[in-house]
């Protein structure tokens, strides 16, 4: 099967790793299995069947305390569709399961990289993200 699409470029857009202080470090450093990975993705119509798709990755706690870091990386991608697609939802597929599939690697390794530089080199992303069991969750 050939792509409806093609992917021109790929970037970091925005990039935030936050710890205000010490005491904050050592107790996240003991809490961050608590913290949890979210995702959104949206996008935007450019001009010539052009999308800028931005994806964010934002690393969590959800719990109320006073010491938290924040981690969060907006990843863009301009992509390029191919004129045959016309059905919106061939559209949303390609934006939500195909687009983020093939980025994920590139997204998965600069996030990792932002989280160990920060301090937290132990962190690893244990479940890969199934965006198309996501996509088909959110279509029902």
């Amino acid at each position: 099967m050939t792509e409806n699409f093609k992917i021109l470029a790929e970037f970091v857009k925005d990039i935030s790793s936050e710890t205000p202080d010490i005491q904050t470090y050592i107790f996240v450093k003991e809490n961050i299995a608590k913290y949890q990975l979210n995702i959104d993705i949206n996008s935007k119509a450019l001009k010539n069947k052009m999308i800028e798709v931005n994806t964010t990755l934002k690393f969590e706690d959800k719990e109320p305390n006073g010491k938290k870091s924040y981690f969060e990386i907006v990843y863009a991608s301009i992509v390029k569709v191919n004129e045959e697609v016309k059905d919106k939802k061939d559209l949303e597929r390609i934006l939500l399961c195909d687009v983020q599939n093939k980025i994920y690697p590139n997204l998965e390794k600069t996030f990792l990289n932002l989280l160990h530089n920060s301090g937290f080199p132990e962190i690893k992303l244990d479940k890969k993200i199934d965006f198309t069991q996501l996509y088909k969750q959110r279509s029902n």
